[in-house]
């Protein structure tokens, strides 16, 4: 039970259960309707900031699970979409919370929470939350 979304797990989207080794972990907070394009734009930007790297995850909040510009920018990437619980979120301090978020979706984060969330255990923060128009991006590193 605890893998089911009601329950504060982890809900796979495109990539389904297939094994990621990749050390970064990419957060997306969006609003309703973005499109992929800009989602791309502003992980690309991350990723440079991080130094580059292969993305093993694009993770975001159930809220915007089903969203088709997260779906198709983490298909466009060839990852999973990844989609934590608020609460599960809400869980992990974050450097720069969001009083719009936490009033919006239960979540004081959703880029930095849901990256430190994916990456795991001692997970590090490589990139800080950046925003654009939609999007908020944040890079999380697994560790060694």
């Amino acid at each position: 039970m605890g893998g089911s979304p009601r329950h504060g797990g982890a809900v796979r989207g495109r990539g389904g259960g297939r094994a990621v080794s990749a050390a970064l972990c990419v957060g997306v907070g969006a609003c309703r309707d973005v499109a992929a394009d800009e989602v791309l734009a502003l992980v690309g930007g991350v990723l440079a900031e991080a130094g580059g790297g292969t993305v093993a995850v694009l993770a975001t909040v159930e809220a915007r699970a089903a969203e088709p510009g997260l779906l198709e920018a983490a298909a466009r990437l060839g990852v999973p979409l990844t989609a934590y619980a608020p609460a599960v979120l809400a869980a992990q301090p974050v450097p720069h919370p969001s009083e719009v978020a936490r009033r919006a979706l239960g979540t004081p984060g959703v880029a930095e929470a849901a990256a430190l969330v994916a990456a795991g255990p001692g997970a590090v923060l490589a990139v800080p939350k950046r925003k654009s128009a939609h999007v908020t991006a944040a890079v999380a590193r697994r560790p060694a």
